[in-house]
């Protein structure tokens, strides 16, 4: 029964380290943005946000991070104003 005593305090140990561990915001928000962009999404917002801020109706919340502290926030955007076409050389 000995040797099942240092494996209880291990597994414990780990347990408790794991809001140590927790994934940095930027990682977990670039993940999100890949998979988005490989199924296609365009025209979007990811946004890092306190955990306890109230999320908009047209807002959802796609993950957390940083041990659950915050929350990335995915928002559809709107397709950005078309540029004004440079003007050719020699064209007033």
């Amino acid at each position: 029964m000995k040797p099942t005593l240092p494996l209880a305090a291990l597994v414990l140990f780990s347990a408790s380290a794991q809001p140590l561990l927790a994934t940095p915001c930027e990682e977990v928000k670039s993940q999100i943005a890949q998979k988005l962009d490989a199924k296609g999404v365009k025209f979007y917002t990811l946004e890092v946000v306190n955990k306890d801020k109230e999320v908009d109706a047209d807002s959802k919340v796609v993950g957390t991070c940083e041990g659950g502290a915050m929350k990335i926030v995915y928002k559809r955007g709107a397709a950005p104003a078309a540029a004004p076409a440079a003007a050719e050389p020699g064209k007033p």
